[in-house]
């Protein structure tokens, strides 16, 4: 398109954006908030998306292709505007249609909210998973729940998490599209009877049941179009909230307010708190909702185009993201055998066929099991269903190890009156992936050893992958230019082709390049805070105490939901440390540094929520320190998402990733940062140990810790003794001293908190389980490494060079395509060019609003 072509396209979208203005909110261009220009804007580019996502679905459906449908229980795809402009090459036009309307671009922008879908990595991931199945044009569908107020929007107030609802859809969302033709009814409770389907086997049916309907809403994800038309896939999204038969009015009238909206507020929040029994039961219909509904979904795709079974173990693909949604293997059973009048075994080998399972955590914690009582009372039929799997397996496992039942008792998927859903899922799946090589055979060799042993091939590794378009193009803008005119744009869907920066990182006009845009970014970044506080607290907040450093200081990053694994804890025990050292000596502390933290505590996590307050307790005393502010700032940025992880990212210089060894599964911010130019100051966990082999020793300068097999034999010895570090390391001392004696607490409250942190580490049966003390020295003195590497700037620069050079093979399209080679056995589908332009010319013969 030439400068004149964009200059009449501009026009006529500006005025296209005028005309959604008066007909949607009554209001013109100069009246419009941002917001309002936000919602039309994105009404005028969502007709050509709609015209490319309706070819791409009818292109999947004429092919009758093998369709992958990917369940998971948290999206987190954050704001799709600027990222839809991006895969369909408007942002420049938009640019130039804003300017018309003398608006800015980026407050704009950032008036979208942000969808409320997700928590962390694990929503992230399944985020960047679907972008690149439709960048690279595989046939593929997302399903998750529509969380009407997310998981919380955190505030913190004087170091206390606040959880509050995040309203995300409080104004019209331009994104999602209401679906009144696509409801499922979705059974809870009730009894079972027994009846026999056509093959004469037993099959159960409820009766009094509980009803609850979910209605969907779709999302387009857009993927970028490279030479080619773009494809956009389907992310659906159900929800119990806009379904007026799930409000019972009678109970509401006869005063019983809890009982008439329980099943309208099943989808009300993401991970409902499980302390108490109600958040129990929420949690299991939250999961059983997601399955029911979509395994519904995928039969009525499937019916429409086949009279009989026969196809669907060819055609259909179920991903299980994580334990979550693992009663896809129960319901799937039900519906083959009760409604497709299966028999058992011939259910029971399509139901293998067509299922896989990822497993995201070594936590025992988050390998959900859930009561089995409780699972009886809910869903009879798929308790039923479970009995008979497991009653198969254990006698499966006990034909192989007939003297061993002690095994059959590790393997049962039902134990203690526990039903385990990770077991449940190895079991009904033909393949088990591990997200990162060490996370696989931690779970082959220490989690699950005895499935490995007896499903030597289902086992495999899929390494995590972020999508280089949303996290170096998208939030780096400056960055990808830079690396564009180095080496051209092959990159943005072939990240591999990223090694050739390498070539240029040791050139001092590239190096000065990227100290420069390393600079405007940390600037933008504070400009951001700064005017985020001052809108959210005005006067009740100095601003200029947290952010006046200059942005020619290391910016000191660790973002990623507060956890005691993740050792936020040993972060801020070493920012005491170089407090302390400040205090004695200021010139011994070579460099500013500014530490950002980032992330929310789980609602019920008391130990995450004190580690929240501990920073806000040290960042209170050394930015108000008239001599260690000058050297060292700590800011805790609340409400952390991925429009802060799109700020904070591009203007990182070291990234923290410092979880116990052996308990990250792989993480993903490790990922974003180092593409950015972060160097990782890390442990040997999760993906660090690929992305150092990647990127290699020599530019991986600040490894630290003690390794997963070295941290085991401490545990298994009973070796480990806390007590031991802090008197052969004075300077250790001395920071756990600052806590028993309240160096940092202002109040009662804050030096309990601090005498409990101090008691975890160093009382009790098992003090220090995450080994917080264990590496602190040698974390510490990494630390006092980077200060040495960070004095010279173009060294720094050139190692930051080599780090996004080697990561090529971390991107989310390296990770589909091992998932499609080696567990979906899936293949592209371009969107055919004949349909596109059908569907254009349906659209452009009916289009009355269109703009000459």
């Amino acid at each position: 398109m030439g400068p004149e072509d964009i200059e009449v396209v501009a026009k006529r979208m500006a005025q296209q954006m005028k005309h959604y203005l008066i007909t949607t909110y009554g209001k013109t261009s100069e009246e419009a908030t941002d917001g309002e220009l936000y919602r039309a804007l994105s009404l005028v580019i969502r007709e050509e998306i709609m015209i490319n996502w309706t070819a791409t679905m009818h292109t999947v459906q004429r092919k009758k292709a093998r369709r992958l449908y990917y369940f998971s229980l948290e999206w987190l795809p954050g704001r799709l505007t600027l990222n839809n402009l991006q895969n369909i090459s408007d942002v420049e036009l938009v640019k130039k249609v804003l300017g018309y309307l003398k608006r800015d671009f980026m407050h704009v922008m950032r008036s979208e909210p942000e969808p409320g879908l997700g928590n962390g990595g694990l929503g992230r991931l399944a985020a960047c998973y679907l972008d690149s199945l439709a960048t690279h044009h595989y046939p593929a569908m997302g399903y998750g729940l529509r969380y009407q107020y997310g998981i919380f929007e955190q505030e913190v107030w004087s170091g206390v998490q606040i959880e509050r609802p995040d309203t995300w859809l409080l104004g019209d969302y331009p994104w999602e599209m209401r679906r009144d033709s696509i409801a499922s009814i979705v059974n809870f409770a009730g009894r079972t009877v027994e009846k026999q389907n056509k093959k004469g086997e037993p099959v159960y049916f409820l009766a009094d049941s509980e009803e609850v309907r979910a209605l969907a809403y779709d999302i387009p994800i857009v993927g970028y179009g490279y030479k080619q038309p773009f494809s956009a896939m389907t992310l659906r999204l159900w929800t119990t909230k806009e379904s007026p038969r799930n409000f019972e009015l009678a109970r509401f009238n006869a005063g019983d307010l809890y009982d008439a909206t329980r099943n309208t507020a099943v989808t009300d929040v993401l991970y409902p708190n499980d302390k108490y029994s109600l958040g129990l039961t929420m949690r299991i219909k939250q999961e059983y909702l997601l399955v029911c509904s979509s395994l519904q979904d995928i039969f009525s795709h499937y019916d429409r185009i086949y009279d009989t079974i026969d196809a669907f173990p060819d055609i259909i693909r179920i991903q299980i993201n994580d334990t979550h949604p693992a009663l896809t293997i129960a319901e799937l059973m039900r519906i083959l055998i009760a409604e497709k009048n299966l028999s058992w075994q011939e259910a029971w080998a399509i139901t293998k066929t067509c299922c896989s399972y990822t497993n995201h955590t070594v936590l025992k914690e988050s390998l959900e099991e859930w009561d089995a009582h409780l699972l009886r009372e809910l869903l009879p039929r798929q308790h039923l269903i479970i009995e008979k799997i497991n009653a198969e397996f254990c006698n499966r496992v006990r034909a192989k190890f007939p003297e061993d039942e002690e095994k059959i008792r590790r393997m049962s998927i039902i134990h203690n009156d526990r039903v385990k859903m990770a077991h449940l899922a190895i079991v009904g799946s033909h393949k088990v992936n591990g997200v990162a090589k060490l996370h696989s055979e931690i779970l082959q060799k220490n989690i699950f050893p005895d499935f490995h042993e007896f499903f030597p091939d289902v086992f495999t590794n899929v390494t995590n992958g972020v999508t280089p378009r949303r996290w170096l193009m998208g939030v780096n803008p400056l960055l990808s230019k830079m690396i564009t005119e180095l080496i051209g744009d092959k990159w943005i869907v072939d990240f591999e082709e990223i090694a050739r920066i390498k070539e240029h990182a040791g050139k001092k006009d590239v190096q000065e390049r990227f100290l420069q845009i390393k600079l405007q970014n940390k600037k933008c970044l504070l400009d951001v805070l700064a005017e985020s506080k001052k809108a959210h607290y005005g006067s009740m907040v100095d601003v200029e105490k947290e952010l006046f450093m200059e942005g020619d200081a290391l910016f000191d990053v660790q973002i990623k939901r507060i956890h005691e694994y993740k050792r936020q804890l040993m972060n801020a025990l070493q920012k005491i440390m170089i407090y302390h050292r400040i205090r004695k000596n200021p010139d011994s502390v070579r460099i500013k540094r500014k530490v950002i933290i980032a992330g929310k505590a789980a609602p019920g996590y008391d130990m995450a929520k004190n580690i929240i307050r501990l920073f806000y307790c040290i960042g209170r005393k050394i930015n108000t320190d008239p001599v260690v502010g000058q050297k060292l700032k700590v800011i805790f940025v609340e409400n952390y998402n991925v429009s802060k992880a799109s700020l904070i990212i591009p203007a990182s210089d070291l990234s923290e990733q410092i979880s116990t060894a052996g308990m990250e599964a792989s993480g993903t911010g490790n990922m974003k940062l180092a593409i950015n130019g972060a160097l990782t100051i890390g442990t040997e966990d999760g993906a660090n140990i690929e992305m150092r082999e990647a990127i290699g020793d020599e530019f991986w300068p600040f490894r630290c810790g003690a390794t997963t097999a070295e941290l085991a034999e401490l545990r298994q010895s009973g070796k480990y003794k806390p007590y031991a570090i802090i008197q052969s390391h004075p300077d250790i001392a001395e920071a756990l001293e600052s806590l028993r004696s309240g160096e940092f607490a202002e109040n009662d409250i804050e030096r309990k908190i601090m005498q409990s942190i101090y008691d975890n580490l160093l009382m009790g049966s098992n003090p220090d389980y995450f080994f917080v003390l264990q590496d602190l020295f040698s974390y510490n003195d990494v630390q006092n490494r980077v200060e040495t590497y960070y004095q010279d700037l173009h060294k720094w620069a050139e190692i930051a060079l080599h780090n996004i050079g080697g990561m090529g093979s971390f991107s989310s399209d390296v990770s589909i395509k091992n998932y499609a080679k080696n567990i979906w056995n899936l293949e592209p589908i371009p969107v055919d060019h004949d349909e596109l332009e059908r569907v254009r010319r349906e659209f452009l013969e009916s289009d009355r609003c269109f703009i000459a």
